[in-house]
């Protein structure tokens, strides 16, 4: 039962929270009377040597070390004697575990905006320096319209913009005090939790004892935080990995990315896009097992939030090392922008077609269905819909005449998508400024 119940082989990552966390409360026994000054400062300089054993890995683990807090606390006592003892006195375990949690994951929460940031950054940069290059838009896996790879990169990095943006607004949620609410019906010692609040760097005070020490649904919302910038990522990894096969060839992975066939020499394996298309699962797994344990609980601390933790670090592990990866990839992919090109015929411009004839009064009902007859046509003589004559086209409405093989120019077509948002040139380098005044 002891190894069952023990979990300091996955929470001792929160060392450094732990001993944060003690020496503020430390602090506060003293400014109530309960420690003296002397007392203080012993328990202040025996923390700060659990700490800097912990960090140079000289932290030796004792049977009983049940979890972060009691390993630290019974290696206090070995180093500062009984005053270590005194430290417990009006906390429970219950508020200092909800307080060491959020502590952690404070600081987890801007690296993951920081790598956001970097992956929004390099996108953008191929954007800008890809601005030119042209390719097939596809929905339902069909090729659509004639977009810029640029204004592809772009849709992504504003994916990755609202996640970093909703990680932002999910800090002050994160950032509320439980500290000083005891086991749940509050402290008796009067201390000041505003003063440890500011002390912490939390940016409020968890207004009720009960919910502080229960509450895990910032637990939660991480791990949503995390499937989602995760979903975003596994779709990325997917176009990708479809763009890099022979069948269309617009990319290729760059080495340090990609490995070769143990059978197969010819190989060349998108292995880092098909992980980071797997992990996505693995913490979608993360945040369903979690919220089951979750749903059920009575109200206050329960040993099943012990189970908070394992998938809370697996996915911001996971997705940390992912936004790293995804990053390297797109900083270091090579692009074919002949092949792009080469895959751009002139059906794409069929809508292109229709819109001519509404700007010669058509109604577009009436245009769509015009150049739907148009591509038959074509499709029936073998041939593509920008080798129909002008005569052809008359053939299906008199509005046509000889400006309209100006239609059969890609680049026009694509700079004629100006609203903003749009494909066209200036607005994928309206979109690039953008992104750029808020990555600064």
């Amino acid at each position: 039962m002891e190894a069952f119940n023990e979990s300091i082989h996955f929470d001792r990552r929160m060392y450094a929270a732990d001993i944060k966390g003690s020496r503020a409360y430390a602090r506060e026994l003293r400014r109530q009377g309960i420690l003296t000054a002397e007392e203080q400062a012993t328990l202040d300089r025996g923390l700060e040597l659990v700490r800097d054993e912990w960090a140079s890995g000289a932290f030796e683990l004792r049977p009983g070390d049940e979890d972060i807090h009691t390993a630290n606390e019974r290696r206090l006592g070995e180093l500062v004697g009984s005053v270590a003892g005194k430290l417990h006195t009006g906390r429970s375990r219950n508020d200092q575990v909800a307080t060491d949690i959020r502590l952690w994951l404070k600081d987890e929460v801007v690296k993951m905006g920081v790598y956001l940031r970097q992956l929004v950054g390099a996108l953008v940069q191929r954007a800008q320096s890809d601005i030119d290059v042209l390719m097939p838009g596809y929905t339902h896996m069909q090729r659509a319209q004639p977009i810029r790879w640029s204004h592809f990169l772009l849709s992504y990095a504003f994916w990755f913009q609202q996640d970093a943006m909703r990680l932002e607004q999910f800090l002050p949620r994160v950032a509320q005090l439980p500290l000083g609410s005891g086991a749940l019906a509050g402290n008796p010692f009067q201390v000041d939790r505003e003063s440890l609040a500011r002390e912490l760097g939390f940016s409020s005070v968890a207004p009720n004892s009960l919910y502080a020490t229960s509450d895990r649904d910032f637990v939660a919302e991480i791990l949503f935080h995390c499937s989602m910038v995760m979903l975003h990522i596994s779709r990325l990894a997917e176009d990708l990995i479809i763009y890099s096969t022979a069948e269309f060839g617009f990319v290729q992975l760059a080495d340090a990315y990609s490995t070769g066939s143990s059978l197969m020499p010819q190989k060349k394996n998108p292995d880092s896009l098909e992980l980071l298309r797997g992990k996505c699962g693995r913490v979608f797994g993360d945040m369903s097992g979690f919220m089951m344990t979750y749903k059920g609980l009575p109200s206050t601390y329960n040993k099943d939030m012990q189970e908070d933790k394992e998938p809370m670090f697996d996915a911001i592990d996971t997705l940390s090392g992912s936004l790293q990866i995804t990053t390297a990839v797109i900083a270091t992919l090579k692009i074919r922008s002949n092949r792009m090109r080469q895959s751009l015929t002139s059906d794409m411009l069929a809508t292109d077609l229709a819109e001519y004839l509404v700007r010669k009064g058509v109604p577009f009902r009436q245009t769509h269905h015009i150049s739907g007859e148009a591509v038959k046509m074509a499709e029936s003589r073998g041939c593509q819909i920008s080798d129909l004559s002008v005569a052809d086209l008359k053939t299906l409405h008199k509005a046509f005449e000889k400006d309209v093989l100006a239609v059969w120019d890609f680049e026009r077509s694509v700079d004629n998508r100006c609203s903003v948002g749009g494909t066209s040139r200036k607005t994928v380098l309206e979109q690039i400024q953008l992104l750029k005044k808020w990555l600064d």
